[in-house]
């Protein structure tokens, strides 16, 4: 069966060093990585070198669900790329573009067969965009 692939993107008006950094480092992905504001990200783990663990706890505001999104880097160009494999066996890479002044990510991932293709591009592209507009107001940190 052939995976079907998705592909979500943003440009942030932010250096790639920026993005980077508040992609990749805990204190940043916990305020960053939920797609609505009735989601939060209580918790992040990140040993970002091939082999290391990527952590994520999700969970509804309201305590009615919860899960761990948990992967194993594959490649890490810094600045530039990141490749792992989700728990579930699924590839994700994310590319950073240093684009005049700004910075567009690109994220490609295997899809998986339980959710709809539009709810997963458009779940994932949620939190991209949450991702955007928190690197953009925080653009001194």
């Amino acid at each position: 069966m052939k995976t079907t692939m998705i592909t979500i993107d943003s440009t942030i008006t932010a250096t790639p060093e920026k993005v980077w950094s508040h992609w990749t480092e805990p204190d940043h992905i916990t305020k960053w990585n939920f797609a609505s504001n009735d989601w939060c990200c209580p918790s992040a783990e990140n040993d970002l070198v091939v082999g290391g663990k990527y952590k994520a706890r999700m969970e509804a505001k309201d305590g009615s669900f919860g899960f761990d999104f948990e992967a194993v880097y594959d490649e890490i160009i810094k600045q530039e790329k990141i490749t792992y494999t989700l728990a579930d066996n699924r590839k994700v890479t994310t590319t950073f573009e240093k684009l005049n002044g700004t910075t567009k990510v690109i994220t490609v991932f295997d899809a998986e067969s339980e959710n709809p293709i539009e709810m997963q591009r458009d779940d994932w592209q949620a939190i991209l965009n949450n991702f955007k507009k928190y690197v953009e107001k925080n653009i001194e940190s």
